[in-house]
């Protein structure tokens, strides 16, 4: 998924927050076998991430569980809205909440939709990388500061004696942000350009092509996506704390005359289900209240993805078959079994 960058500051899920998750199965994971899990809907969002984990939730469910599952189309806004107003579909499986945080927290605190994991432990990452070689090399540079002090490392493809930062691609909101930021940090000062890389083609071609050649690239990118699980890159710090007002009135504003330095905000990215599913899939509730990886794990399987042009369904079997240290902690011993036997492993 690209994060489109939210413009409050998101106050993570509180602990109290996580606490109104409390329709628990108790021992559900050690009584699968006593327990009917029933029909259960699925969102499955429209960007790669959250499609293979949709098909991910779909196999251990109905595999490991017994539930009869139907995956349904979705994207974050209509689906949170179904899911409060209708209580469908039962689960979104990755659901990114910083534009959701006010109508979450009134929908868990009626108690109509429950908080489960933190799909994402590390939540989605935006800001301004290098690539690991680079830093590898170089491992003073720990800040943007730090990569602007060296335009000489990251020279820009029109004229080699200027440094070049990437920019998001055009009409995203982080090409706004990245354009004020490269004000705000005085790129243009100390020896560099922004480079306009059109698409989002453009932008990873702009990669690939610096990974190819071993040369410097700094620029805006996200995660988790496949183009870091084929190109190992290390975010940089920027060295400021998160400002939400200046992000709200001037970072994220188009043509803000004096943006001042800021910081991207963490993405919380939750499992999120129906008062309906844990009362009526309440064997599967131990599964969802566990299941999360990080983004390294899921960099390296939307890579394959797209490296061999797989669905999320393909995507999926293949984590399972190959990666069964991830997954097995998530579900009890006896679903383990019953889905490796349904895998053929």
């Amino acid at each position: 998924m690209i994060p489109k960058t939210k413009f409050l500051r998101t106050l993570v899920v509180t602990a109290g927050l996580l606490g109104l998750a409390s329709c628990d199965s108790g021992d559900s994971d050690d009584t699968a076998s006593a327990q009917e899990c029933g029909r259960v809907t699925v969102a499955n969002m429209n960007w790669q991430s959250a499609e293979v984990l949709a098909h991910i939730d779909s196999v251990i469910l109905s595999e490991g569980y017994g539930c009869e599952v139907e995956l349904v189309q979705g994207d974050t806004m209509p689906t949170f809205t179904s899911m409060v107003e209708k209580s469908e579909p039962d689960m979104a499986p990755e659901l990114w909440i910083n534009s959701l945080k006010v109508p979450l927290e009134a929908a868990v605190a009626e108690g109509a939709l429950i908080m489960a994991a933190e799909a994402l432990i590390d939540g989605g990452v935006e800001g301004w990388w290098i690539p690991k070689y680079l830093a590898d090399a170089n491992p003073e540079i720990k800040t943007i500061e730090d990569a602007l002090a060296r335009p000489d490392l990251f020279p820009a493809p029109e004229d080699p004696s200027k440094g070049a930062v990437y920019n998001c691609p055009s009409g995203w909101n982080c090409q706004i942000l990245t354009e004020n930021l490269f004000k705000a940090f005085n790129a243009g000062e100390k020896g560099f350009v922004l480079v306009d890389t059109g698409t989002a083609a453009g932008l990873d071609g702009s990669i690939a092509k610096a990974y190819e050649r071993e040369e410097g690239w700094l620029g805006y990118y996200w995660a988790p996506t496949s183009i870091l699980g084929k190109y190992e890159m290390v975010k940089l710090d920027e060295g400021v704390e998160h400002d939400a007002e200046e992000w709200v009135t001037c970072t994220g504003i188009l043509d803000c005359e004096d943006p001042k330095p800021n910081a991207w905000v963490k993405s919380a990215v939750f499992t999120v289900v129906t008062k309906n599913f844990a009362e009526t899939a309440a064997v599967a509730m131990g599964y969802i209240k566990t299941r999360q990886w990080d983004n390294a794990t899921v960099n390296t399987l939307l890579f394959w993805m797209s490296d061999n042009q797989a669905t999320g369904e393909e995507a999926s079997e293949y984590f399972l078959k190959n990666s069964p240290e991830v997954w097995t902690p998530w579900v009890s011993s006896e679903a383990a079994e019953k889905i490796k036997i349904h895998l053929g492993m």
